[in-house]
């Protein structure tokens, strides 16, 4: 997988590569579809989730630029394999989950694996987490009609963002920074597809309002 899907093509970071290589993820996906694990290709998860293309998730972990020290907002949680990259490479990762049913299966794998820099909260994404902001680094891995301005406040000076903006069909992999002043710039890198981000600042919303942080 790292050989063939990553090193020959857009994924040229050693850390990435070295972490893609040590977390196991075939841990991540059901039991039934264990030997797809490594395949160029998405993987459901349940609940109309799916665990990310490896390339996908190789890329996107690269656009981050960690080096170590960062602490880290994950908006959907998934299958847990993103937070464990995620995990290897920063000093905390805090992973928000809509569905409480994953949230609960990535908390456990990830525990079972040996994490300890890892917070799983069950809540809507789009509204971050306010009680361990500012973050250096925000990933989020639904698809966004447009940055969700609590995600915006939540990004510390000097911060960078990476999630996939546009419309729930197609959508770019938009990078955000900003500088010591706060100001934000933007930046894209290519088309994806991902899953819909539902919740306050998404493209589906709750039918009341969404259920508090957990």
């Amino acid at each position: 997988m790292v050989r063939e899907q990553l090193e020959a093509r857009d994924v040229h970071d050693r850390r990435v590569l070295d972490a893609m290589l040590r977390v196991p993820r075939h841990r991540f996906v059901p039991e039934a579809l264990r030997e797809h694990a490594y395949e160029d290709r998405p993987q459901p998860i349940g609940a109309d989730q799916t665990i990310s293309q490896p390339l996908m998730v190789g890329i996107m972990t690269e656009l981050l630029h960690l080096y170590g020290d960062e602490h880290v907002l994950e908006i959907g949680t998934g299958s847990g394999y993103q937070t464990a990259i995620l995990a290897e490479l920063c000093a905390s990762v805090v992973s928000m989950e809509r569905v409480p049913e994953l949230a609960i299966r990535a908390r456990n794998l990830l525990e079972d694996l040996g994490y300890r820099n890892i917070e799983v909260h069950v809540g809507d994404g789009s509204l971050g987490y306010p009680p361990r902001a500012p973050y250096d680094r925000i990933l989020v891995t639904a698809a966004a009609p447009y940055i969700p301005p609590p995600l915006i406040q939540q990004l510390a000076p000097c911060g960078r963002l990476v999630a996939p903006i546009g419309d729930e069909n197609l959508q770019l992999l938009t990078i955000a920074y900003k500088d010591a002043n706060g100001r934000l710039f933007t930046d894209e890198y290519g088309e994806c597809v991902f899953v819909p981000l539902i919740g306050r600042y998404g493209f589906q919303r709750y039918p009341t309002e969404p259920p508090p942080h957990s």
